[in-house]
């Protein structure tokens, strides 16, 4: 639920970021001095709210928008924000709904989102404000040298985050392949996967305020996020406890539902990657082998699961020559020599990087 409720939230703020029409003639009405409410979506229950008014059914257009706003009362459009449907309207909705707001348009802007779920925007006359309510929040949208100071330095936290599970990913690396991984190492590498991807989903938040104005950040965001998610598949098909099959998504899910007190106590994490365990940080643990078959170039899902599904865990990988990979039903000889040769490059070039 709180995934839609930001998809949701995230929507709405896309329509009224930087380069957008909406966002034009928000800033024209600003510019004008003058206030503004205005409704982005119109059904019955918006219909029932409405008092007064005329109906234009008019293309939608900044000029437009800023006009219209100079009279009393708000403004309705469509769900895209692509038709002007009314204005001059009076808005009456519920006054039993709660409201932390002072002002008369901005209380009645909340309530008419809260009864509606249509977002609603309103334009501040005296503080030249603008305003998103949405899922029971408001929006103040910033400016956008405000929002990219903020964004530049959570790239710059997203980077270091990136080092440090650099770092742990290349250590784990070279201790599966000396069969001395502990929880401690598993639960270390998916508590940076994880931060990892809470400072990019925040950054992507930025972006969708940014609108046409993050585009370098957007480029920089792809190239740090490179492969991150598969990283994560990657470990929990070795180290889930369930097996490869079935636990992939909820394992996901419980981390992502760590708080960020959480997050930081190994011990916490430790039981959610293997909860059987999780008392003991230096328990022993074997990975199944998905990690490193996935760096092989050209290696497919499909070959590896074979792989596992007969060896039983990397170690035995490792130990395989060509000729018993080769006898795995559904793989091809040049792709059991391609493992073989990949998993010994890998191996040797790991273990250099660690012990130069």
């Amino acid at each position: 639920m709180s995934n839609r409720r930001d998809e949701r939230r995230r929507s709405a703020l896309a329509m009224v970021a930087p380069g957008t029409a909406i966002r034009d003639g928000l800033e024209r009405i600003v510019r004008g001095n003058t206030g503004a409410l205005i409704v982005l979506g119109y059904d019955d229950c918006v219909r029932d709210l409405c008092s007064g008014g005329f109906e234009l059914n008019a293309a939608f257009s900044a000029t437009r928008l800023r006009e219209l706003a100079k009279m009393d009362g708000a403004i309705v459009l469509d769900r895209a924000g692509e038709t002007i449907l009314r204005a001059a309207v009076q808005l009456v909705p519920d006054p039993d709904l709660p409201t932390q707001e002072s002002g008369t348009r901005h209380r009645t802007a909340e309530r008419v989102a809260l009864q509606t779920g249509f977002p609603v925007i309103t334009v501040s006359k005296s503080m030249r404000v603008i305003a998103v309510y949405a899922d029971g929040e408001r929006f103040v949208l910033d400016e956008s040298a405000a929002l990219l100071a903020r964004a530049h330095q959570a790239l710059a936290t997203l980077e270091r985050y990136k080092r440090r599970l650099d770092q742990a990913t290349g250590a784990l690396s070279a201790l599966e392949i000396e069969d001395r991984v502990t929880v401690r190492d598993v639960a270390g590498v998916a508590q940076r996967l994880e931060m990892v991807s809470r400072m990019a989903d925040e950054i992507g938040g930025y972006l969708v305020e940014l609108g046409t104005d993050g585009g370098l950040l957007t480029l920089q965001l792809s190239e740090l996020t490179a492969g991150s998610g598969q990283d994560r598949e990657y470990l929990i098909r070795d180290y889930a406890p369930q097996g490869p099959f079935g636990a992939d998504m909820q394992l996901s899910n419980r981390l992502a539902c760590l708080t960020a007190d959480e997050l930081l106590d190994m011990a916490t994490v430790a039981g959610v990657v293997r909860p059987a365990v999780a008392d003991d940080l230096d328990q022993p643990v074997s990975p199944r082998g998905y990690r490193l078959l996935g760096r092989i170039p050209r290696l497919d899902t499909r070959a590896a699961d074979l792989l596992i599904a007969h060896f039983g865990g990397l170690q035995k990988l490792l130990s395989a020559s060509a000729a018993d990979l080769a006898q795995v039903d559904g793989l091809h000889v040049t792709q059991a020599t391609r493992v073989r040769e990949g998993l010994s490059r890998l191996a040797e070039s790991t273990l250099l990087d660690r012990y130069p």
